[in-house]
């Protein structure tokens, strides 16, 4: 069976580990390496399984680790070609790594993995809708100001969703962020809200989704009680029941070693 852990989930960076049957792949790589590999480990886990990085956008958070990584192991990434542009442009990748990028869809390590259209302020950010060697599938979108029509496709179709739930509106509008960082993250190329996520995930699990994966909470702007409570209340307000129609987590900042399998 499939797994995913969650290593890293916030503004101060993310990544994803998804477990085939022998081999795996990571979605972003944005703390540094030490602390990527130590979470790993944590997990009893190592980049040696690891045969594919895919990385959504170059913004810090999802990137910290990528210049050290790839010159450390022979590991290829995928990208689009804009965030593979911007990765060379900033030196963000050493002239060694194997770069490829995903037009429409890779197949590689037995998964296949297709790029999922975001809207964020990143040269070409995507999400991604992975088949894993068992057919199990799985969505990560985050980082997006709204959910495109790709991306509510994607999560229709997955067994498993990582969506973004980042800011309580309340939160972020009394706190003490700039106004030109709050305009950034409200805008419709920021992060999406607690709302917009709950507001949508009825249909989600209407389609056949059962694992939920609450990710991006923002630390200053959002509490986990607070995305799940608004999560679980539009789910029940839609008839369906937590833990009997669907599970619901978070993705942690840091590791708590909870792999989900699905």
């Amino acid at each position: 069976m499939a797994k995913i852990v969650p290593l890293f989930s916030s503004s101060k960076g993310n990544s994803y580990y998804i477990q085939g049957n022998s081999t795996a792949i990571l979605v972003d790589a944005g703390r540094n390496l030490k602390q990527l590999e130590a979470a790993l480990a944590l997990n009893d886990l190592s980049l040696r399984s690891v045969r594919a990085i895919f990385v959504t956008h170059e913004h810090t958070d999802h990137i910290s680790a990528l210049k050290v990584l790839l010159k450390r192991y022979d590991i290829p990434l995928y990208a689009t070609r804009g965030t593979l542009d911007a990765l060379t442009a900033s030196d963000k990748v050493p002239a060694s790594a194997r770069l490829n990028v995903i037009e429409n869809f890779v197949e590689t390590a037995d998964f296949r993995v297709a790029r999922v259209q975001t809207s964020h302020d990143a040269a070409e950010s995507c999400g991604f809708f992975i088949e894993t060697p068992d057919s199990r599938r799985l969505s990560i979108v985050t980082d997006t100001g709204y959910l495109t029509e790709d991306a509510r496709m994607a999560i229709s179709r997955s067994n498993l969703a990582v969506v973004e739930s980042n800011h309580d509106l309340n939160m972020l509008k009394n706190g003490p962020y700039p106004y030109i960082l709050k305009k950034r993250i409200l805008s419709d190329s920021g992060h999406l809200s607690n709302p917009a996520c709950a507001e949508a995930l009825p249909d989600f699990v209407g389609a056949g989704l059962t694992r939920i994966i609450l990710g991006h909470l923002s630390e200053e702007n959002n509490l986990p009680s607070l995305a799940v409570s608004e999560a679980i209340r539009s789910l029940t307000a839609a008839g369906m029941t937590v833990d009997s129609d669907y599970t619901i987590d978070v993705a942690p900042v840091e590791t708590n070693r909870k792999s989900i399998s699905f």
